[in-house]
């Protein structure tokens, strides 16, 4: 029997950051307003902003960079480690905002990007990304660039990111990338819910990541995990509008590392298209997802509460029409409630060649309109403890 509990990893992780926290007033401090950074919203303040990170990174103490109150016009900037300084702190007090052009950030992969540091932090602030008018050349089917992901952080380790608003990004919001040691905590996420691929945070590759109490709304998932997260914890999040919790899509390629040691407690979908999903594409891979606990969850007049999808193909546009090589095996669902929006509330539609195994469904209570829903089951082998409505066709 797994031990359910906070695993010793988070609790170390939070202790560390608190300890941080409380010694911000011994920090060396570098503002923004010293290197030129105009609180104007409108004089481009990039280059201070850069000048300000290598005074910082450079210093052998540990640091703060402030960002008082006001607007900062910030084009693309990439924020690299190597840094001499332990700790380096941005205290946001303002909001830094992209240009009005889309164009300008649309070209880039990243607006915000943090590559190769370690003990990196923000606190506090504002990111309004100005998304609107990319979703709307993207609407329009005109020629249009891809669009920025809001803030990355790419091969980092010891990172916090707490009390954060993003607004309206261009494409991603927060990307977790090869990263080790994560903790996101009262980050809020605000995009319209037709907002393309504007995925709230992203997390691949990444081992001891952490996710508490958050509010997502966006136009993508809500949460999206990919191939190579580790010890993944999730809680206190409410998602909606949305496409809700995801893991995956995964077999994008046939050489993938697995998922696995998720967890995602008391969480809230609140008018999501699906709740907790994991969606592969039906073709051959590597990859795997083991060891997922999915408890407490509220479900609100969502479309697909839980589902597993192995034949992922949105829009059915260039489906690969294969056989997904994804092994998926020891999931629980457990204290799942709510309502579902469709007639079928838990779909299990798992691989031909490599069946869903170890499903576990515990006090899953799902309804429609008042009435019973319905489960469906496709090649998926576990059991059903306690009271499970929709009737359990495992």
């Amino acid at each position: 029997m797994m031990n359910l509990s906070r695993p010793s990893h988070s609790i170390l992780l939070i202790l560390f950051f608190m300890l941080a926290i409380n010694s911000t007033s011994a920090l060396t401090k570098y503002n923004v307003l010293n290197f030129g950074a105009k609180p104007n919203g409108k004089t481009d303040s990039t280059k201070a902003f850069l000048m300000a990170w290598k005074a910082a990174c450079a210093s052998a103490d540990s640091t703060i960079i402030y960002v008082p109150k006001g607007r900062y016009l910030l084009g693309s900037m990439a924020f690299q480690g190597g840094c001499k300084s332990p700790q380096i702190i941005f205290r946001i007090d303002g909001t830094l905002v992209a240009p009005q052009d889309y164009r300008v950030l649309g070209k880039s992969t990243d607006w915000l990007s943090f590559e190769g540091v370690n003990g990196v932090s923000i606190l506090g602030g504002a990111l309004d990304a100005k998304g609107p008018s990319l979703w709307a050349c993207k609407a329009s089917h005109s020629n249009c660039p891809s669009g920025a992901t809001t803030l990355s952080f790419t091969n980092s380790k010891n990172i916090r990111i707490r009390s954060l608003l993003s607004l309206n990004s261009q494409m991603f919001h927060i990307v977790i990338n090869g990263c080790e040691n994560v903790n996101v905590q009262g980050v809020r996420i605000i995009a319209a819910g037709n907002s393309p691929n504007t995925d709230g945070i992203h997390v691949q590759l990444s081992k001891n990541v952490n996710i508490i109490k958050c509010s997502i709304k966006t136009g993508d998932d809500c949460i999206s995990i990919g191939p190579g997260t580790k010890n993944l914890w999730v809680e206190q999040v409410t998602c909606g509008p949305g496409h809700g919790i995801s893991i995956g899509s995964l077999a994008k390629d046939l050489k993938e590392e697995g998922v696995q040691n998720i967890t995602m407690k008391k969480t809230i979908f609140l008018g999501t298209q699906n709740g907790l999903r994991i969606k592969s594409w039906a073709r051959p891979s590597t990859g795997f997802v083991q060891g997922v606990r999915f408890m407490d969850s509220l479900m609100v007049n969502v479309q697909n509460p839980i589902v597993i999808d192995q034949n992922y193909c949105p829009h059915n546009l260039n489906c690969p029409n294969q056989v997904s090589g994804i092994k998926i095996k020891d999931i629980i669902y457990e204290g799942i409630r709510g309502t579902s929006s469709t007639q079928v509330a838990i779909k299990f539609d798992c691989s031909s060649k490599n069946p869903c195994t170890g499903i576990r469904l515990q006090n899953v209570n799902l309804s429609y309109l008042n009435k019973p829903a319905q489960s469906s089951c496709s090649n998926v082998r576990g059991k059903a403890l306690n009271l499970v409505r929709p009737e359990s066709c495992l």
